[in-house]
């Protein structure tokens, strides 16, 4: 006869958290947040399953590497216990563990995690706050699409739908204008030919010195911030940073030099000067509605560095 030894008790909260959240409170949170995904990945999932390529909306799931089922499970946030039965779904979850409040069943982050990302929360929370301390910048036009194809040839585009103006007219068009790129993991993609046409040489040393609120990328980096600093950081803001990123994505693509009517899309014709200020307009509204979300990370990034006083702040170089 062998004996299976039980399950060690859970421990008992004895300090107040920062925040409770009653089985039904954040079960209801919960679901919005799954109705959501499910809305927002219907189409992915659907492509997926199908084996279809996507030139538009596959980079949020190739280049930002992160599941839709992972984008899909809900977390509240490092500080918050959430309580009742519920929380058998994640007591497996590496990130969790089990705790007893008032007799009742409850899950809560470890700080374990805090420790163990620390150094990404100083990175994360320098690098906004040297984003956000700058004026944002206008006047690339999303170039950097251009840019990435430039003096390429047919073997150079890197999706498979045609250029707008083909090759020549796409090589002018660079040539006639100003790159003004200030985002490194876009800079990175330039043609050899294209990155010395840049204002100035990008490194990723530079990320602190150059990145502003202005970039597309910059705010789209936002989403990618936050799933890194996951489950410290809270599913609803992550899904917000989801929204936007997949807003930016869309006018980096319709600005870009490929022909994406097969796609439905209508393109920003930045070789006209209304095409200009279009883009301008466009990005502005994307520019606001990121300030607003680089805030609220912020913050959290703030909150966890102040219940963890030794997490070094980054500052680059």
């Amino acid at each position: 006869m062998s004996c299976v030894p039980s399950e060690a008790p859970a421990p008992i909260l004895t300090e107040a958290p920062a925040s409770i959240l009653t089985e039904a409170e954040w079960t209801a949170r919960r679901d919005r947040h799954h109705a959501a995904v499910d809305d927002l990945l219907a189409d992915h999932l659907r492509r997926r399953a199908a084996n279809e390529s996507h030139p538009v909306h596959d980079f949020l799931f190739t280049y930002y590497n992160y599941r839709p089922g992972k984008l899909r499970f809900w977390h509240p946030g490092y500080g918050t216990v959430l309580l009742g039965a519920a929380t058998r779904d994640y007591r497996d979850h590496p990130g969790y563990e089990r705790i007893v409040m008032d007799g009742e069943p409850a899950v809560r982050v470890t700080d374990a995690v805090l420790a163990q990302r620390s150094g990404t929360v100083g990175f994360v929370h320098g690098l906004l706050a040297a984003t956000a301390s700058r004026p944002a910048q206008l006047g690339c036009f999303g170039l950097h699409e251009w840019a990435m194809v430039y003096r390429t040839g047919d073997e150079g585009v890197r999706h498979s739908v045609p250029l707008r103006l083909g090759h020549e007219g796409t090589d002018q068009l660079v040539e006639s204008m100003q790159l003004r790129c200030t985002h490194y993991d876009a800079f990175r993609f330039f043609t050899p030919d294209a990155a010395p046409r840049n204002a100035s040489s990008l490194t990723p040393d530079s990320r602190f010195a150059r990145e502003q609120p202005g970039c597309l990328h910059a705010g789209m980096d936002l989403y990618k911030w936050c799933f890194k600093l996951s489950p410290l950081v809270d599913s609803d803001l992550l899904l917000e940073c989801f929204r936007l990123a997949s807003a930016a994505r869309e006018l980096d693509m319709r600005a870009s030099p490929y022909d994406l009517s097969d796609y439905g899309y209508t393109p920003v014709a930045i070789e006209t000067a209304a095409g200009r200020a279009q883009y301008v307009r466009e990005q502005s509204a994307l520019t606001t509605r990121a300030a607003a979300l680089r805030e609220e990370l912020l913050n959290r990034c703030t909150a966890l560095r102040a219940c963890r006083p030794d997490t070094p702040f980054a500052t680059g170089g």
